[in-house]
């Protein structure tokens, strides 16, 4: 599991003292309120930066990030992700994950057939939507992100187990 979670990402400079517009990538953007120190990554190294929240604007956040002082250092930061690290995340409830701890994850259902890889977590609107990619058998399958559905998520394992019955009645499966 990475040490850090994505939870912004800069889209571009914000008048000429160096405040930039953030796209949050969180469920929780009021996060930016309390973010004192966040995280720039380059070559896999993650660098702490000092933040202030500046306001919301919509589906929009603005900060001030220390050493970015201007529109031409701030522009150097267009299309950058911003950090937290794990220790600071928000906490999670009973059977909650982050979404960068599921991607990955070998799906298979409660027969043992295995449904490919989770390769995305779409949020279309009440519940999530899990998307296992077969690869070698040339499909896409997506499964509502229900409880009914999902019987085991072991994030440490690597995998997860989804029960048949219910697939055959909730899931969508797609040719590549």
């Amino acid at each position: 599991m990475n040490a850090y979670l994505a939870v912004g990402e800069v889209l571009k400079p914000q008048g000429i003292s160096g405040e930039v517009k953030v796209r949050p990538i969180t469920n929780d953007p009021m996060r930016f309120e309390d973010a004192k120190e966040l995280y720039l990554e380059e070559n896999g190294a993650y660098s702490p930066i000092q933040a202030r929240f500046v306001r919301f604007d919509g589906s929009a956040v603005y900060l001030r990030l220390q050493g970015v002082e201007d529109r031409n250092a701030a522009e150097t930061l267009r299309g950058r992700l911003l950090y937290v690290d794990r220790a600071h995340a928000v906490d999670l409830g009973e059977d909650e994950n982050f979404i960068v701890d599921l991607i990955g994850l070998r799906g298979e259902d409660s027969e043992g057939n295995p449904l490919g890889v989770l390769t995305e977590v779409m949020q279309p609107g009440g519940n999530d939507v899990y998307v296992f990619t077969d690869k070698k058998n040339r499909r896409e399958t997506l499964v509502p992100a229900l409880k009914s559905v999902v019987l085991k998520t072991d994030v440490e394992g690597g995998q997860m187990i989804l029960d048949a019955k219910r697939l055959g009645e909730v899931a969508v499966v797609n040719d590549l």
